[in-house]
């Protein structure tokens, strides 16, 4: 992984070669015929309070590799380190402690609230599950913690139905905010919001990352918000990743041809007359049960040559922690 870890003091979660392969059945025996190769060989590290991006096409195992990363699904290889601890060795037992630690936001603020909880028992859960909190300071804290995502404790007796979808979002993170995490991986959380909306859940989150100093792994698909909160990127395609950067350097000079369509991709207003050239990507996403061989990207790849079908590209170190997994990064 060379300059991959980082510098060791500031590093918060290290993950080396993890994987997440879903198996295949078919048949009346439910034999077992191939694997789906979700999350293939990853690595990556998160420092404390910064914000990584994590970007790709739908079905690429960005969210797989969030849910992976808490053990909400266990690995099928890898390490996964948290501040010198290796979770993946963990028992669910074990690993309690380590959920206060890790939190999340889910994408869908509809289905990832209990309809038949009002919010203050659904903000008050963790609290109890953890032991943090007892009688009437419980109520103290669910009402500190509504007030801190923009809402009020009028609030804390109604269910979920009554709210919109952007306060529901509000109510899953004052949630992963009860148990004072350090690391919240946070799924597509504005993905199924009005834009309007989007906006100020993206400056909610930034307001309370500056004041708990959190770090945050920011799962989307909409290129200009990760650029607009993530510290670095991390470009993922077919289970892999193809290209890290600090955001300003991978919007401005990506090196991955994958990278290159993503960020053609994205709206911006013509000045001058100027226009950017749209990168259209040829045929569609692989199987993620059969990936090509060599490069799982040279299928649809404009610059693929003979070598790209013979052997994966490893992620070379270009230089300003700039990371590429193409032969040609240099060059193109």
């Amino acid at each position: 992984m060379g300059n991959l870890t980082g510098e060791m003091k500031d590093i918060l979660l290290e993950v080396h070669n993890l994987k997440q392969y879903f198996p295949v059945k078919r048949g009346l025996i439910q034999k077992i015929t191939g694997y789906v190769r979700a999350v293939d060989d990853v690595s990556f590290f998160i420092r404390k309070k910064e914000t990584l991006g994590l970007v790709g096409e739908s079905g690429c195992g960005k969210s797989t590799t969030g849910k992976t990363l808490l053990k909400l699904l266990e690995p099928t290889a890898g390490e996964i380190i948290y501040q010198g601890t290796h979770l993946e060795k963990l028992s669910h037992k074990e690993m309690r402690p380590f959920r206060r630690e890790m939190q999340i936001i889910f994408q869908d603020p509809y289905s990832s609230l209990n309809p038949r909880m009002v919010v203050k028992d659904i903000i008050a859960e963790p609290l109890l599950i953890h032991n943090l909190a007892q009688g009437a300071e419980i109520q103290k804290r669910v009402h500190d913690l509504l007030d801190l995502v923009g809402l009020n404790k009028k609030h804390a007796k109604r269910y979920p139905n009554e709210f919109s979808g952007g306060q529901r979002q509000r109510i899953g993170i004052a949630r992963a905010l009860a148990v004072d995490p350090k690391l919240i991986i946070c799924d597509e959380p504005v993905s199924a919001l009005d834009v309007s909306v989007q906006a100020q859940v993206i400056n909610l989150l930034e307001d309370l990352q500056s004041q708990f100093g959190l770090a945050y792994i920011f799962i989307a698909h909409d290129l200009s918000v990760v650029k607009h909160i993530s510290d670095r990127v991390a470009v993922m395609y077919l289970g892999k990743i193809v290209e890290v950067a600090s955001a300003d350097e991978l919007y401005s000079n990506p090196k991955h041809p994958y990278t290159q369509a993503l960020l053609s991709a994205i709206p911006e207003p013509q000045v001058s007359g100027a226009k950017r050239e749209r990168i259209l990507l040829q045929g569609d996403v692989p199987s993620p049960i059969h990936p090509p061989q060599g490069c799982h990207f040279h299928t649809r790849c404009r610059f693929q040559q003979p070598r790209c079908k013979e052997a994966y590209p490893p992620l070379v170190d270009l230089g300003n922690e700039h990371f590429a997994a193409c032969f040609f990064a240099d060059s193109l």
